[in-house]
């Protein structure tokens, strides 16, 4: 006997009717703009229906395809390779980047003094399910960038300065914590989301309508 819809877990329904709607536009079935506007619907609500209503009218068999991809992008970059267990980045009247796909080490030491240091977690590659980022910054200005699926833990002690923390606080028990610690004096730190949610499942759904439309060519 199937489960009633408002027994089933929300996230998973979520993940079944973003699956269709992403199905139905990349093969043309529904313009963007429909696409776009179910989306914000489904995001934004917490009701069974409220989401299967976006989907009643369209095809409801997702093309396998779609859903390999979406696990390949969508799932937390794990890397096999043995990180270095440390790292220091220091920003004396300067500044420092650390993005791109660059392997996490499980703690990462950062001293800004006049200068800021900018470190982008958004296409990381995580060998290790806690990291800890111990940061000293002194009149300087730091962005911390983290992915919507991980979870941030933020402990830094802040004297005459700011941290402004708008990252999610939990996200899964599966996905890896990135814990901040230190000291913020006359100073600026913002812990934030590069990448919304939305905007990747919108360039992943275009990403696909793309490889569909090439394959029809």
């Amino acid at each position: 006997m199937p489960v009633k819809l408002e027994d089933r877990p929300i996230e998973t329904v979520k993940e079944e009717v973003i699956d269709i709607l992403v199905h139905n536009f990349s093969h043309g079935y529904i313009s963007n703009e429909a696409f776009e506007r179910r989306l914000d619907a489904v995001m934004e609500t917490n009701a069974h229906q409220t989401m299967m209503d976006q989907v009643a009218d369209l095809d409801s068999s997702p093309d396998e395809a779609i859903k390999k991809h979406k696990q390949e992008q969508f799932s937390v970059n794990y890397n096999e390779d043995i990180a270095e267990e440390s790292d220091t980045i220091v920003s004396i009247l300067g500044s420092n980047d650390r993005s791109g796909q660059w392997v996490v080490p499980r703690t990462i030491k950062v001293f800004s003094l006049f200068g800021g240091t900018n470190i982008d977690f958004t296409d990381a590659r995580f060998n290790s399910p806690n990291v800890k980022v111990h940061i000293i910054s002194i009149f300087g200005g730091d962005n911390i960038y983290v992915p919507e699926n991980v979870n941030v833990v933020s402990k830094a002690f802040c004297v005459l300065g700011s941290i402004d923390n708008s990252a999610p606080s939990i996200a899964s028990r599966k996905a890896p914590t990135i814990t901040i610690e230190g000291l913020i004096l006359f100073s600026g730190l913002d812990i934030k989301i590069k990448v919304t949610i939305k905007e990747k499942f919108m360039a992943f759904a275009n990403q696909m309508k793309a490889m569909f439309d090439s394959n029809i060519k």
